[in-house]
């Protein structure tokens, strides 16, 4: 067993949270673990991670090499010589058993750092395509799990398996029904949700997603008032919360607006259906829920990724994909119409729940009990 892990993760929290999720795992097993935190929200995830009394150092912020932008590559490699140097040092001092990656290029530094002094490599990648970062990295490394089975698993240069997502324990601990998760939402938030309705829970990420908020608030709004049993959990997120509280000012159906919610198994259980991006985080805890699901693919992402995971679902039929840039009121009322009269909405749902969908952080930290350092 690893008796000692660093883990090196950073940048968006999609990388974070599933690092912060096999720290906790690690630490659950009485043994050892280090957040190495890298990336502009290093210090805001570092007070994070010390809640949960997990150790962590921030190193010096890297910004993704850009040809477009000659400025951040000299930024990123003023950050990753900075940081190669730091880590090197924590990583002598620290002596782990093995240091995992958790993706994308604010693990590069540490992962450099570990090459350097031979220690045990891993890598793990929440995406059905492996990002370029872990493709490059996985020359080194002795093993690289990922989330989902991966479009372009010939890109690696290590054994590569299917882990499943690190997700967040909390999100486990308490299996509620759906009337147990509304009568939870009803009591902390104050609402009048009702059990006996359809419920659509609807989210686009942390800062919200403007097309999804617009398209769907209408549409939704447009179902209640046709068939009087829907109701709505809205998770704008903060950048959109003032904007679409206005557009929900007058409803007239049962609704939850939040700019977010730490409870998201309540909302999970809650739900009938879920409208979401498909980011790598969301489309593990739709899948682990067993929730059937409208994707919508965020248009910018790395390499298409979301389309990918999008891609995932739908062929678990689990879900419904739709692009972006074509989405319409007029598509998304004739889906979503659709999908109420569904029957069987919920089994396809349940039936697509993966084996490894809660077993993330425990079959990552066994593969690298299985192949570390003893």
């Amino acid at each position: 067993m690893t008796e000692h892990l660093v883990i090196t993760c950073g940048g968006t929290g999609g990388h974070f949270y599933p690092g912060l999720s096999v720290a906790r795992t690690q630490q659950a097993r009485g043994k050892k673990v280090l957040l190495l935190l890298s990336g502009k929200n290093s210090l805001e995830q570092a007070k994070i991670a010390e809640k949960f009394q997990i150790r962590c150092i921030t190193l010096p912020h890297m910004p993704s090499p850009s040809i477009k932008h000659p400025g951040n590559c000299w930024r990123f490699f003023k950050g990753l010589l900075s940081g190669v140097v730091q880590a090197r040092k924590i990583l002598k001092t620290e002596s782990p058993d093995a240091v995992l990656g958790m993706g994308s290029f604010a693990s590069l530094p540490v992962i450099t750092a570990a090459r350097l002094l031979k220690l045990p490599i891993f890598l793990h990648d929440g995406n059905a395509r492996i990002g370029k970062a872990n493709r490059i990295l996985s020359r080194w490394a002795q093993a690289l799990a990922t989330a989902f089975p991966a479009v372009n698993a010939d890109k690696v240069r290590c054994p590569y398996s299917v882990s499943g997502m690190p997700l967040r324990p909390e999100l486990k601990q308490h299996k509620l029904s759906k009337a147990e998760a509304i009568e939870a939402l009803n009591q902390k938030f104050d609402c009048q949700l009702s059990a006996a309705h359809f419920t659509i829970l609807l989210f686009g990420g942390s800062q919200g997603a403007r097309k999804l908020n617009e398209v769907f608030g209408t549409v939704i709004r447009q179902l209640a008032e046709k068939y009087g049993n829907i109701q709505l959990i809205h998770l704008t997120g903060a950048g959109e919360y003032a904007s679409v509280a206005a557009f929900h000012a007058e409803e007239k159906y049962p609704l939850l607006q939040l700019p977010g919610l730490s409870e998201m198994h309540w909302a999970y259980n809650a739900a009938d259906l879920v409208i979401a991006r498909s980011g790598g985080s969301s489309v593990a805890e739709i899948n682990a829920f067993g929730k059937y699901a409208v994707v919508v693919p965020y248009p910018y992402a790395a390499e298409l990724h979301q389309d990918d995971n999008a891609d995932y679902l739908v062929t678990l039929q689990a879900a419904c994909k739709l692009d972006n840039d074509s989405l319409s009121e007029a598509q998304a009322l004739e889906l979503l119409e659709k999908l109420y009269r569904q029957a069987d909405l919920a089994q396809l749902g349940a039936d697509s729940v993966q084996p490894e969908a809660w077993q993330g952080a425990e079959n990552l930290l066994m593969i690298i009990d299985s192949t570390g350092k003893n």
